[in-house]
């Protein structure tokens, strides 16, 4: 199967994992940590899980397996940023700024990796700017101005880091097994969250889930075991198989599947994300994200 196909539909996947994350979040967790807490203790099981299961291959390197861990620990960040300002931000606003992480994945894979950045590409990249810059843009009627939510800041650098994150991921897969590296990737992320979570008031709240029975331990133990993770092992798969830049742009298509996800779900069930549904905010929405995802296919030309 091709790289790009499969990137494709790790995109897809993934996508559908920010969905079910912002669900919890808006209708269950009480706390902005009661969700990284949970994700911290599902992914480092999943890690323990795996490389107990696989072992160190034979000819891993320590330097191969400090990228993986390295990979890993720059994707926790990424996502403990994102997942503090998915709290309070909608998700279809959100991920697609996360998503301007090709920028930062094509700039580094030419200074770590030697690969190659286009004309076309770089105009890819500029279009991607610009869409992540539209969907943060806030319009104040009483003063009548365009201001940057300040949240935009701390999107870029979990943007930045998730990019990171791949390109240390694909050092890490030049030499080591998808699996191994997958189960290094997701020990050192749930320690990432479980550092930054394991608080009291989200603790409190995990506990509120179990004893309750809450719908929000279903979502959370399909997502994390089982949605996010075959998400992010088909992405080391394509990152195994294509060029970092490429495969982390064809992961930015994610922002479109979110929003299309996010509206179809806000329409159909009002109240269910707490989206904005009118038809300037659609509007907004779906121009800045296709000019994401036209930027995201020049960058993979």
């Amino acid at each position: 199967m091709s790289w790009i196909v499969i990137a494709l539909i790790s995109a897809a996947i993934i996508a559908l994992v920010s969905i079910s994350d912002k669900a919890v979040i808006y209708r269950y967790a009480r706390s902005p940590l009661t969700l990284p807490l949970l994700i911290g203790m599902a992914q480092t099981t999943v890690g323990l899980i795996v490389l107990a299961i696989v072992r160190i291959p034979s000819g891993a390197t320590l330097e191969a397996s400090g990228s993986a861990v390295l990979s890993g620990a720059l994707f926790g960040l990424s996502g403990v940023l994102g997942q503090r300002v998915l709290f309070t931000q909608e998700v279809s606003r959100t991920i697609p700024v996360v998503q301007s992480a090709p920028i930062f994945a094509a700039l580094l894979a030419v200074v770590v990796l030697d690969e190659s950045i286009s004309v076309i590409q770089w105009l890819g990249i500029v279009a991607t700017v610009l869409g992540s810059v539209f969907l943060s843009l806030r319009i104040t009627a009483g003063i009548k101005s365009i201001i940057l939510h300040r949240s935009f800041y701390l999107l870029m650098i979990s943007a930045f880091m998730f990019g990171a994150a791949n390109v240390a991921g694909k050092v890490a897969l030049d030499e080591l097994p998808v699996l191994y590296t997958h189960g290094l990737r997701m020990l050192a992320l749930g320690l990432v969250f479980l550092m930054f979570s394991f608080r009291l008031a989200p603790l409190v709240d995990v506990r509120r889930f179990f004893s309750q029975r809450s719908p929000a331990l279903l979502f959370v133990s399909t997502n994390e075991f089982i949605t996010a993770n075959v998400g992010i092992l088909l992405l080391l798969w394509a990152l195994s198989l294509g060029p970092a830049s490429l495969v982390t742009a064809l992961l930015g298509t994610r922002a479109l599947f979110v929003v299309l996800y996010s509206t179809g779900l806000a329409i159909v069930w009002r109240g269910a994300l707490g989206e904005e549904t009118s038809p300037g905010i659609v509007a907004i929405k779906v121009f800045s994200t296709m000019l994401i995802v036209a930027g995201v296919v020049a960058i993979a030309l």
